[in-house]
């Protein structure tokens, strides 16, 4: 059976001109439903495009509802011609109770292909890269043509171009569905090969020190258990398991702010403790999934949402984090990118990523003698680009709310990451005379190549002073 777009056409007789009326369905993936501030937007392009018919699905507020019974969605799905995914940015990607919507469209077998698909997020573009790309990789996945979608700041939608942005970006994505084109779906993946991994019979001595293994892995993924008991027994430190799967969560991340000025989340689940007590206080964190839906799964997507009782603040920097991976995470690009910027935004030293593609054993070897040396040694490693600009974004952030987000305020304050340019006056100062002398033609010809000489001086001096 196929399913086929299809628009009502009505003949505007005074003009001549066609007018496409096409059936919207937004997806709003907010656990906050109606108070969302990404649906204002989906709000204002309703009153904008008042020709158009949009219906409007609450999913990550009604998650637990349609987890119970997706019927309504499927057939909310199977009305629409266009599906807009609206959604906050968590933690590098969507929300959690929207990750488990997605996983549940794909069980229900509902029928999309031909139909169009884009999405709307808010946020402050911290990582809101690798949020859309998920997005776009499980709609193609689905059938979906694609059109890529508009990321906008919180506050956009109070401004001027910030509301001619979102008009444009949706005028642009019924035109692309009235040319028909959309985003080229990728080549199909073969189905990924799992090599078995061998559990060795002796464990290696252990040492000081405790490494806690985070996991989701269920009682019939005996793939995953065996790469984690393979680890365990190769690492030559204390470590023990904690399967989230069994955490008694009353609900995911709601966005609530209700943690932001002293840390405590709404919830009584008494996960915020869990999660400072028996992991955060560990010395070094590995993490254990199979890869799901071009990511880690909507069980361990919760866990991470919920991480936010402890804001913006890298309690753990400075230690070494691991991942144990099951799946093709050779052809996860988006995935790959997500790793290695929580690492680098939280100032922790990834040991490494092992997986279960290629010599499994090797790979789990190396990262266990990894991390150990990482500990033994009080390893670490300068931030990269992911981990800079990611703390620039969050710097700029908590400096402007510091009146609500109090407790980040103070640990932004006490580890010197308001390190903003202006208070550098000196620096400032001096790059201006430089610059002025630079722009005197008669100084140029005279200085020669003594400009980078004077540039190389300080650095040859600590080479001099360096002892052999």
């Amino acid at each position: 059976m196929f399913c086929f777009l299809s628009f009502y056409i009505i003949m505007n007789k005074s003009n001549g001109k066609e007018n496409i009326i096409v059936n919207i369905l937004v997806i709003n993936g907010s656990p906050k439903g109606e108070n969302s501030i990404t649906l204002q937007t989906m709000l204002y392009l309703q009153k904008h495009f008042p020709k158009h018919s949009f219906e409007f699905l609450h999913a990550g507020q009604r998650i637990r509802a349609l987890e119970k019974d997706f019927a309504p969605a499927k057939e909310a799905l199977e009305r629409a011609e266009l599906i807009v995914f609206s959604y906050p940015v968590y933690t590098f990607l969507a929300p959690g109770q929207l990750h488990r919507f997605i996983e549940l469209m794909k069980q229900s077998g509902v029928c999309l292909s031909d139909k169009y698909a884009t999405q709307f997020t808010t946020s402050k573009h911290f990582y809101d890269v690798t949020a859309h790309r998920y997005i776009q990789e499980n709609c193609q996945d689905m059938g979906l043509k694609f059109v890529k979608g508009l990321s906008a700041d919180m506050e956009d939608l109070l401004k001027p171009r910030g509301r001619k942005e979102a008009v444009m970006f949706f005028r642009y994505v019924l035109w692309c569905m009235k040319q028909g084109s959309y985003e080229p779906f990728p080549a199909p993946a073969e189905a990924p090969v799992r090599m078995p991994v061998y559990i060795p019979e002796t464990s290696s001595r252990k040492k000081s020190g405790k490494v806690v293994i985070v996991t989701d892995a269920s009682a019939e993924n005996g793939q995953l258990r065996s790469m984690i008991a393979r680890f365990q027994l190769v690492l030559p430190l204390h470590s023990e398991v904690v399967n989230i799967r069994d955490y008694p969560f009353q609900g995911g991340c709601l966005g609530c702010f209700h943690c932001a000025p002293a840390g405590k989340c709404i919830y009584k689940d008494g996960f915020d403790e869990f999660l400072r007590n028996e992991i955060q206080r560990a010395d070094a964190v590995v993490y254990a999934f199979s890869i799901q839906d071009h990511s880690m799964g909507a069980i361990f997507k919760k866990y991470d949402d919920r991480q936010f009782c402890n804001g913006h603040r890298t309690v753990t920097m400075g230690s070494p984090v691991g991942y144990l991976i099951s799946g093709a995470y050779s052809r996860e690009e988006n995935l790959r990118m997500v790793i290695e910027g929580r690492s680098a935004v939280g100032g922790n030293f990834l040991a490494g990523v092992a997986t279960d593609e290629t010599d499994p054993d090797a790979a789990i070897d190396r990262m266990a003698h990894t991390l150990a040396y990482a500990l033994r040694n009080h390893h670490t490693q300068p931030q990269n680009f992911y981990g800079v600009g990611g703390m620039k974004i969050f710097r700029d952030l908590i400096f402007q709310m510091q009146g609500m987000m109090k407790e980040d305020h103070r640990f932004f304050k006490a580890h010197g990451q308001y390190d903003f340019p202006q208070k550098q006056p000196g620096t400032i100062l001096k790059m201006y005379l430089v610059g002025g002398l630079l722009s005197m033609p008669a100084v140029q010809k005279k200085m020669g190549n003594k400009m980078t000489e004077g540039m190389l001086a300080p650095y040859r001096k600590v080479l001099e002073d360096t002892k052999k």
